[in-house]
């Protein structure tokens, strides 16, 4: 069955008598779309986005928890704002804080670039300059680098005292006036020259400095920003302004989530240390500013969830140093901007390890949102398990496109899922993690085997070698008591307790053995 892709692509199909390969299936271009079955959770990410809600999502793994947070992000406008932080001189350890705006932001980068100066070759330079800065041989006037200390082409030093007798320029005294040079004893070339140049008939003041096998000129103008920015207190950019909307805090580390101050083994020392600002390092809820934090298993993260609280209701959170022990611990910037949205998920059985006020504090300013695990099979969500095929296949990247058969019989496996794992009938399952799972071993037994389309008879096998190992144990050993009987030894049956304590948390002990 040969479709060519040209063929519907662009046409949306009504029904899956349209579809002839996943290639016929219409991917929409809104992320929002593409989270399949959860109108609802869709909806309220929607509003979310656009009055800034934070979220809570409940459910089972594999349903789209962060497929939406995802979704969301992208649905924000872009940071509006660039965060810097400032040395302090009068208290290096208390470093300040800068928000600067989009706007100043480009203005300060099109101010850079004039500092940046005009690249030019060296032939193109005065030849006094070019001999002053390493370029050009006094001697035989050949062009080389300035690291290269001999002439290539003569020989000799390229670089010679003024005053010493056989320079090779009997003017050299009185242009070095002109320009206001000096020359170390040893006779090194000089990182930067400056002298005067007439320009529309005005004269002004020009500089020219050493750019790797080019000359950089400064004129009169970036010359003045430069030294405007140099009066300037030193700062670093802590949160860039071009920074992505979405990020993920899962299982985060305290220094992680809330920032840190790196360790300096000579205490910041002006000369020999590293000055404080420079060792400040965000945290990703200082990351997240004006965008989503998302945090999947957030019951997880214990005592953090109190910070995330605080930083939720003063959209602030200081920087400060984490270990006692560290030559950062006495640094602290306060007032550093954390507003972001928090998409939190959490499973049923680990809402009650949430944190009252945490919750409240969600609830009171969002939504929280239960999942569906199953939706009605009927014409339109098979076609939206269609869409989802489609999705994965083009994700992924290295599997065929899959044919009506194939389609066909992932949808009668999502039956057959409901059934099992919901109690649901007539219903096609959401749990569409492992679904993608058996999608992608469909694919590769395609690719393997040359087939031109990933087919039913893919599917089908992919069945067989996608079971859980729970089901394989069950299948060679007859149940998986039996696996552990036959295959572990006597010590190791007595410590499996210890392994599977937290399959009965609310016990108190240990489970006994498997017997």
């Amino acid at each position: 069955m040969t479709t060519p892709a040209s063929e519907g692509a662009h046409k949306v199909p009504a029904a899956l008598d349209e579809v002839a390969t996943t290639e016929d299936i219409h991917i929409p271009t809104d992320p929002l779309e593409r989270v399949i079955g959860q109108e609802k959770a869709v909806e309220i990410a929607r509003i979310a986005a656009y009055q800034r809600r934070h979220l809570l999502l409940v459910g089972p793994p594999g349903i789209g928890k962060s497929m939406t947070a995802q979704a969301l992000a992208l649905h924000l406008e872009r940071p509006r704002t660039e965060l810097r932080v400032v040395h302090n001189p009068e208290n290096p350890e208390r470093p300040s804080i800068e928000v600067v705006s989009r706007e100043e932001v480009y203005r300060e980068r099109e101010a850079a670039r004039s500092v940046e100066g005009e690249l030019i070759l060296p032939s193109e330079a005065p030849a006094a300059v070019a001999e002053r800065l390493g370029y050009r041989c006094p001697r035989c006037s050949f062009y080389s680098t300035p690291t290269e200390r001999y002439c290539p082409s003569c020989g000799n030093v390229k670089q010679m005292t003024p005053g010493v007798s056989g320079s090779g320029n009997p003017f050299r005294d009185l242009v070095g006036g002109i320009l206001e040079l000096t020359v170390s004893p040893g006779g090194n070339p000089q990182e930067s020259v400056r002298t005067t140049r007439l320009r529309s008939g005005v004269e002004e003041v020009v500089a020219y400095e050493r750019a790797g096998e080019q000359i950089k000129v400064l004129d009169q103008r970036a010359l003045e920003r430069r030294r405007t920015l140099q009066h300037q207190s030193p700062r670093k950019v802590l949160i860039r302004l071009d920074r992505n909307t979405f990020l993920m805090a899962t299982g985060a580390t305290e220094t992680e989530l809330l920032g840190d101050v790196r360790h300096d083994p000579y205490g910041g020392h002006p000369q020999l240390g590293t000055l404080p600002y420079e060792r400040v390092i965000p945290g990703v809820i200082h990351e997240a500013h004006e965008g989503v934090l998302f945090i999947d298993e957030l019951p997880h993260l214990g005592f953090l969830q109190r910070h995330i609280l605080t930083a939720m209701q003063e959209k602030r959170f200081p920087i400060t140093g984490r270990n006692p022990q560290s030559g950062g611990a006495a640094v602290r910037v306060d007032g550093v901007p954390c507003d972001f949205i928090l998409v939190a998920a959490a499973n049923i059985q680990d809402i009650h390890r949430i944190l009252s006020p945490l919750r409240s504090r969600i609830a009171g300013s969002g939504y929280e949102v239960l999942l569906e695990t199953a939706m009605p099979d009927n014409e339109a969500n098979r076609l939206r398990l269609a869409q989802f095929c489609a999705q994965e296949i083009a994700v992924d990247g290295r599997i065929r496109p899959a044919t009506r058969a194939a389609i066909l019989e992932l949808i009668q496996e999502a039956r057959r899922r409901a059934e099992v794992l919901d109690g649901r009938r007539n219903a096609l399952t959401l749990r569409l993690r492992e679904l993608g799972g058996l999608i992608r071993t469909a694919g590769d037994l395609a690719a393997v085997s040359g087939s031109e389309f990933l087919d039913a008879s893919h599917v089908r096998e992919a069945l067989l070698r996608a079971r859980s190992i729970e089901e394989q144990v069950r299948e060679v050993y007859g149940s998986f008591q039996g696996g552990l009987r036959q295959e572990s030894t006597e010590s190791q049956r007595q410590s499996m307790g210890y392994y599977n304590w937290n399959d009965h948390p609310d016990s108190g002990q240990f489970p006994g053995g498997y017997g």
